[in-house]
């Protein structure tokens, strides 16, 4: 007997002392497991990158919290769960969960606050015993880092999707999210853009909101390419400052002189962010008695450079099916008349089915008067970006544009072999100066034919970047306010920057697959007997037969 009672107390104390030593071994030794299938726990290695690099307190409040639906409640524990590996990996950053509008009688103040911030809230319908209410989420995030702060928003807006499907891109869409919000707030601006004047491109009120953006993660600066006559090679090594040249929407033809510029500018790594249309249409313009408008050919001057460097942007316009939605009145005027949506083919709507990190989860894409982008064989990498719809083609120029054609009967034939027209694409590689074997509009001391590898992003639509306006203040990029749409114009156009100045593969995150299982609604209610019974009662029946089999077993042992 006392062996026995000898035995358990070393086997006690070997317990004790292993117990120790783990806990002990665990404040130098740590790892998380993660046992998803898709393994949506794994931090990225950029992720892990930029949170190394937070070395003083960062905190993160979250502001869905409160009562609503299980959509809600799986992004919330999805966002909790993503935080806590983030504060696992590095102690400096901490989160909470707030309900920002807990407190009635600050309800309205604290709602005008996330208006003037852009962080809108979103109202829900709650079931609950039968009974619907309306209650209002807030699906944001704010990364405070010092005196510095970056919003982060959780529920990706989808045009016509229900909330679940929201969800689950949502989800997809976390981590990059919150690391791009961290590494905003946590690291010093280091890369430059200009944004190219001179040639009656958009003014800066019209690309206010994305020049707005741009600004959280780099300098921006004017380069005014009228300064070419006069001092082209000072002009140029301006320009050379700059890691990125986005050129919006110009209207006047570019002079010899100045396409060298920016030809050499290229040439020398430079990345650029081409925002052009070769056709002259605007929607303004089909506001007038008639109601009609002639698009033509706006010749920029462009053509031969755009041949060197691998592709065309034909002077033609395109009609899709699948067209953003455009408002007009109809009835008498005054009381009477009636606010209407038509589908407007003359705007393509565009969504991705790519894989490319710029374009992936991202949504849909509104342009207007597109015009057809032709890739040609050449030794640059070509991806398509954006392409429009399979019921899409190409008309010719001149054409007369008309709003009563919104009310005009199509079919399937009318798009016999047209559809899937880029719209937008990725060059990657070496290119060739258009100059190569040409005299020279200037003299360069130090001119290239070749250029090292560089990046570059054409858009056929130069109106992809304008916000519009409401009392002479510029609105979010990609909202109209006519619809009360929201279209991906700012995401594509953002996602389009990082990734041409992205040197720690931040936008590479957004590659990242997750699946997330979700329950459907539509099988619970058809079938809501069973689900009852295999979500209620059969967990109590298992519990009662193994509460039964122990204590039967225990009786059994200790009744001999």
């Amino acid at each position: 007997m006392k062996e026995a009672k000898k035995n358990n107390l070393k086997q006690l104390g070997l317990l004790a002392a292993s117990l120790f030593i783990l806990n002990f071994a665990s404040h130098f030794v740590y790892h998380r497991f993660d046992l998803t299938q898709d393994q949506r726990y794994t931090l990225s290695e950029t992720t892990k990158k930029i949170i190394d690099g937070v070395d003083s307190p960062l905190i993160i409040d979250v502001f869905l919290e409160g009562n609503f639906p299980g959509e809600f409640k799986k992004l919330q524990n999805e966002t909790r769960q993503l935080l806590e590996e983030f504060t696992a990996y590095n102690s400096n950053i901490s989160f909470q969960f707030v309900n920002p509008i807990e407190k009635e009688e600050e309800r309205v103040t604290t709602m005008k606050k996330f208006y003037d911030k852009g962080m809108l809230p979103i109202n829900v319908t709650l079931e609950e015993k039968g009974k619907q209410t309306q209650e209002v989420v807030f699906p944001w995030a704010l990364a405070n880092y010092g005196d510095k702060g970056a919003k982060v928003q959780l529920l990706k807006n989808m045009m016509g999707a229900s909330t679940e499907q929201k969800v689950v891109s949502s989800v997809q869409h976390l981590e990059y999210a919150f690391a791009d919000a961290i590494n905003k707030v946590s690291k010093e601006k280091q890369k430059k853009i200009a944004v190219i004047k001179g040639n009656g491109e958009l003014e800066d009120i019209f690309i206010a909101d994305f020049l707005k953006s741009v600004r959280e993660n780099y300098y921006i600066g004017p380069i005014t390419l009228d300064s070419v006559a006069k001092q082209p090679n000072e002009t140029l090594k301006a320009l050379k400052e700059y890691d990125l040249a986005i050129i919006a929407k110009p209207t006047e033809k570019f002079t010899d002189e100045e396409k060298q510029v920016l030809d050499q500018f290229i040439m020398k790594g430079g990345k650029t962010l081409w925002l052009v249309e070769p056709v002259e249409a605007e929607l303004d313009s089909l506001y007038n008695s008639s109601g009609t408008t002639l698009a033509v050919n706006r010749d920029l001057n462009l053509a031969d450079m755009f041949f060197k460097y691998g592709f065309r942007i034909n002077p033609q316009i395109i009609k899709d099916e699948q067209g953003a939605p455009i408002v007009l009145y109809s009835g008498n005027q005054g009381s009477e008349s009636q606010k209407e949506q038509y589908p407007w083919r003359f705007s393509p709507f565009v969504y991705s089915s790519s894989s490319h990190p710029i374009v992936k989860n991202i949504e849909g894409v509104k342009f207007e008067f597109a015009s057809p982008i032709e890739l040609l064989k050449g030794n640059v990498k070509q991806t398509v970006l954006l392409e429009t719809s399979q019921f899409s083609k190409t008309i010719g120029l001149p054409y007369p544009i008309k709003l009563d054609l919104v009310t005009e009967e199509t079919s399937p034939k009318d798009y016999a072999n047209g559809g899937f027209i880029p719209v937008a694409i990725l060059l990657e590689g070496s290119f060739t100066s258009m100059y190569k074997n040409r005299i020279l509009p200037f003299k360069e001391t130090d001119f290239k034919d070749h250029s090292i590898p560089t990046k570059m992003i054409v858009v056929s639509d130069g109106d992809i970047i304008k916000n519009q306006l409401d009392r002479g203040m510029p609105l979010e990029l990609g909202f109209d306010k006519w619809t009360n749409f929201m279209f991906g114009n700012k995401e594509f156009l953002l996602n389009s920057v990082n990734f041409l100045l992205d040197d720690t593969g931040l936008i590479n995150i957004r590659s990242k697959e997750v699946r997330l299982p979700m329950l459907d609604k539509q099988k619970v209610y058809d079938n809501y007997t069973t689900t009852q019974l295999l979500t209620v009662a059969l967990p109590i029946v298992i519990l009662a037969v193994f509460g039964f089999l122990f204590t039967y077993l225990r009786k059994k042992k200790y009744s001999k």
